[in-house]
């Protein structure tokens, strides 16, 4: 039997990793500081990764495989000090965001990376990753480095990509507010296949893990099928937007999905490797399905942590006339 230790383990991506792991039959530990319960049939030990001791509970064993998801390096570095020789295979998950040309279209792993985060840097998310990676490249060929893009899927708790789904639900037959779409692509990985090739890949070195390349004028029309949105769509200037307080990609106020038209390569970069390594990506459509359905049931009214309120984009289509 396979035994599996995540650093973390009860979040929205690590909690999926750890189900998949326990269906394939693996015993399961999840070390967090606890909040939220483990998922059913994995044990959890309880423990502040700021602590020295953190990974004193876990230390005593080896392990089959270790996971991590830290944005923190900090975290990362301590538990390859500790852990790494224990671990007889190493995941870690990354992110895009480690990549500092965001203007190459169809870049792939070898493209150039921010430089690391050094103790006492202002926290900026991409240096953290970069810094956290070159901890875990240290194990040399026991580690994977996971590097997804937007990750998407039923309880996303950016609430980005089903600020669409819920712009169009609401509004039924009403107009909703669009970013120019020409010259811009969306890439999406479903959180369930991210959690999948986690868990199941053998693959070394270093994977863009995301989905295929699509239009974003496409991506927004599925959506609207999707939820039978009858009303009009307005779709204003990048400049117009900016004008009018609205922001980019996420945050209050914001269009999410929506970048700089310079950023050109930040959702056109290559997933050959991640195809080639087993990884597998369902359909858009059925992403969207379960995007809609959650978004239902969590309430499309609800506060939320990215996209406009139907009150600020009634208020911005009232003035653009």
């Amino acid at each position: 039997m396979t035994d599996v230790l995540i650093l973390g383990g009860t979040g929205w991506l690590s909690s999926r990793i750890a189900r998949r792991m326990l269906v394939n039959g693996a015993t399961v530990m999840c070390l967090a500081r606890g909040g939220r319960p483990s998922p059913e049939g994995a044990s959890l030990a309880l423990a502040d990764r700021e602590d020295p001791t953190a990974y004193d509970a876990v230390s005593g064993r080896d392990w089959d495989h270790v996971i991590d998801i830290s944005s923190t390096a900090a975290h990362v570095e301590a538990a390859v000090a500790v852990l790494g020789e224990r671990a007889a295979r190493w995941t870690y998950v990354s992110s895009m965001s480690v990549y500092s040309d965001d203007t190459a279209v169809g870049a792939d792993e070898t493209a150039a990376v921010h430089s690391p985060a050094e103790p006492g840097d202002e926290y900026e998310y991409g240096a953290q990753k970069v810094a956290a990676e070159n901890a875990v490249r240290g194990l040399g060929e026991r580690a994977l480095i996971v590097r997804p893009g937007l990750i998407v899927g039923e309880g996303d708790p950016s609430d980005r990509f089903g600020y669409w789904a819920a712009a169009f639900a609401r509004a039924v037959d009403g107009p909703v507010l669009l970013p120019r779409t020409e010259g811009r692509d969306v890439q999406v990985i479903d959180v369930d296949d991210l959690s999948e090739f986690v868990a199941t890949t053998r693959a070394i070195g270093v994977v863009n893990a995301i989905g295929d390349r699509h239009p974003l004028a496409e991506v927004l029309a599925t959506v609207r099928r999707s939820t039978g949105h009858r009303g009009d769509t307005v779709m204003v200037d990048d400049e117009w937007l900016i004008e009018n307080g609205v922001e980019y990609w996420a945050g209050e106020r914001s269009l999410p999905l929506w970048l700089p038209a310079d950023m050109t390569g930040f959702m056109t970069r290559t997933n050959a490797r991640y195809r080639a390594a087993g990884g597998t990506l369902r359909p858009l459509d059925e992403t969207v399905a379960a995007v809609i359905a959650d978004e239902q049931e969590r309430g499309i009214d609800r506060d939320r942590r990215a996209g406009l309120t139907r009150a600020e984009e009634l208020e911005l289509l009232q003035r653009r006339g």
